[in-house]
């Protein structure tokens, strides 16, 4: 997984190393993609289940404006950091032909060693999301 940087929509660096030995979810999305604004409840809900087992969940939002996205963030109860990528510079960094960069949302799955475990387009549900993770926990 090429390592995604820059800074979170809360203003502090943020960065794919950060989460380096645990299974990370990176999830692009936007404020205004409906079936993002639906996916968000359960991607927080498996972060916060699965926190203690070495999951981390690390968001990528697309939206122009930083403000766009923290408002997303605290509407939706986000429980976990987000990159702000307003012009997908770091997504356009990942492999090609694992997602469309222009469909949102799409998941990946990463393992405790790096390696890109798992690619989803489209909203994930929670049953799908945990069983992708579980044998990487």
């Amino acid at each position: 997984m090429p390592d995604l940087t820059g800074t979170a929509i809360d203003g502090r660096p943020v960065a794919v190393h950060d989460y380096r030995g645990n299974v990370l979810v990176i999830n692009a999305w936007a404020s205004w993609c409906g079936p993002c604004r639906a996916e968000a409840p359960d991607l927080s809900a498996v972060h916060t289940t699965f926190r203690t087992r070495g999951l981390r969940v690390m968001g990528v939002d697309t939206d122009a404006s930083r403000k766009a996205g923290a408002s997303f963030a605290h509407q939706h109860h986000l429980t976990y950091r987000s990159l702000h990528d307003p012009k997908s510079v770091q997504l356009l960094r990942i492999p090609k032909g694992l997602v469309n960069p222009q469909a949102y949302p799409y998941t990946l799955v990463v393992d405790r060693q790096g390696r890109i475990a798992a690619a989803r387009v489209g909203q994930i549900s929670r049953s799908e999301l945990t069983a992708l993770i579980k044998p990487l926990l």
